[in-house]
């Protein structure tokens, strides 16, 4: 068992010789975590389950490890994940039609990912008892005004209640909510990177807030999820928040500002935790854990302080706010700005 230490607690879970798939496993989050499992753990094998061929051989190229396996399909294809999950004790679900725009465009697709995939990988684990899954959850799921927060909504729902229908099967669920993973593929940072060589930055709302996650701490949290959860939860992180022009002067400070407006399906601030949810809310000192109210969870409470009633967790009153010398001291630590000269 691994002794490397995680960012939101001191339990790590057991992987040694344990069979592990993670769906959308080519994506940002997807090589993360793989690469973790790999370094850090001590998995019997790993399955890197997804669709686009292109980014499995690309990955195949820079990861070389015998406990490594490449399975193109898609959550969409039930038949395929049953292949895929056959022998399998863990899932890391990331796969997902992520864009908001496309997705307010394509709504059927993004639903057929986002929603029915979900439920494959479901009836999936049931069919091959899969011991436990943790799904990838965000942000824009909590009170939504877009497609993709809705359809993130959705897939949070039927993997807390398919807890219920776990039987003797023994499958165990539990999701993780978090917000913008700073550098992610399709985010705001590359854009305003490349923004900057041409000199103009494109703003939606100089205001607008967003909670920031780097991909380390995304994967550290999906790890103690497994490691904590007990089925039916949703794990969400204490996480800085910062305005969209702190971003960019810390990105390019010399570079003029063109305000676009908020696209379709946006908001002016996201929420990780609404008012309604509050009487399930544990604050565990790292962590926020949202419990679930389906009687299977009974009194297997978390340890912690409970929120008070009407609390709620918005990028707007978030504790920790970076300002623009915070933001580019986190960029220039992740690599994408150069170091301080």
């Amino acid at each position: 068992m691994t002794t490397t230490k995680l960012s939101f607690g001191d339990e790590v879970p057991d992987l040694d010789d344990k069979v592990v798939l993670v769906t959308g496993g080519t994506g940002s989050f997807g090589r993360a975590v793989v690469q973790r499992l790999i370094t850090d753990f001590n998995p019997r094998k790993v399955i890197v389950f997804s669709r686009d061929e292109q980014k499995h051989y690309a990955m195949q190229q820079t990861l070389d490890s015998p406990k490594l396996r490449f399975f193109i399909g898609d959550v969409r294809d039930r038949k395929r994940l049953l292949r895929a999950f056959d022998g399998v004790d863990v899932i890391f679900h990331a796969a997902a039609m992520k864009h908001v725009p496309l997705a307010e465009y394509n709504p059927i697709e993004a639903i057929e990912t986002n929603v029915r995939g979900a439920e494959n990988v479901i009836d999936a684990a049931f069919e091959r008892r899969v011991k436990r899954v943790v799904a990838l959850s965000t942000d824009k799921a909590v009170s939504p005004v877009n497609l993709y927060g809705a359809t993130k909504l959705c897939m949070e729902k039927l993997f807390v209640a398919a807890n219920s229908y776990s039987g003797d099967k023994g499958t165990s669920f539990t999701l993780v909510r978090y917000g913008n993973v700073v550098g992610s593929l399709g985010s705001v940072v590359p854009l305003f990177l490349e923004q900057k060589k041409k000199g103009e930055i494109t703003l939606t709302v100089p205001e607008m807030t967003r909670f920031w996650i780097t991909m380390r701490q995304a994967v550290d949290l999906s790890l103690h999820a497994l490691a904590c959860g007990k089925g039916g939860e949703v794990f969400v992180p204490h996480l800085p928040a910062t305005d969209l022009i702190s971003l960019a002067r810390a990105i390019a400070p010399e570079a003029n500002h063109r305000i676009i407006g908020i696209r379709p399906g946006e908001k002016m601030h996201e929420t990780l935790i609404q008012a309604d949810e509050a009487r399930h809310v544990v604050d565990m000192g790292k962590t926020y854990v949202i419990e679930p109210s389906f009687p299977f969870w009974g009194e297997n409470h978390h340890a912690g302080t409970r929120v008070p009633d009407g609390f709620s967790y918005t990028s707007a009153n978030a504790t920790e706010r970076l300002d623009e010398g915070a933001v580019r001291a986190l960029l220039q630590s992740l690599g994408f700005l150069p170091p301080a000269s």
